[in-house]
């Protein structure tokens, strides 16, 4: 997501990512505009549960505090809820699936591909698995 940091200067943005060693250091850069989500994962399931459930209610939480017009994200478990919680306030949806898979949908983007507004692959040979979407080459 950081490959758009030039449309920052352009337009209002705000940054949710998930919480890890990796970039926590990005708050000394984006300040108030960036926002973290707990770090989860599915292998260690039943802390997985409490971690997903409070991403939720924190999604809820920033959602309304934010409010945004366009949802720009890659996917994963943080970015499912406030997708469908955007659909429902009217915010328009754009997904990018990961440069990572090039013959597979991943399970983000069997979710957000009904309800995304543009749906973005990066790859030409997941046209044929996501034919609405639009190829936007290597955005990584």
């Amino acid at each position: 997501m950081l490959q758009l940091k030039p449309l920052f200067k352009k337009y209002e943005y705000n940054i949710i990512t998930e919480k890890d060693k990796i970039n926590v250091d990005l708050k000394k850069e984006y300040g108030d505009h960036l926002y973290f989500l707990p770090y989860g994962t599915r292998a260690k399931l039943f802390t997985y549960i409490f971690k997903y459930l409070y991403l939720c209610l924190k999604t809820i939480y920033l959602y309304f505090r934010i409010n945004p017009k366009v949802i720009v994200t890659t996917g994963t478990h943080t970015a499912g809820p406030m997708c469908i919680l955007g659909k429902i306030f009217g915010s328009k949806i754009v997904y990018i699936e990961t440069f990572a898979n090039t013959n597979k949908k991943t399970a983000t983007g069997r979710l957000i591909y009904p309800i995304a507004d543009l749906f973005i692959v990066q790859w030409e040979e997941m046209l044929k698995l996501y034919p609405k979407a639009v190829y936007g080459g290597k955005i990584y």
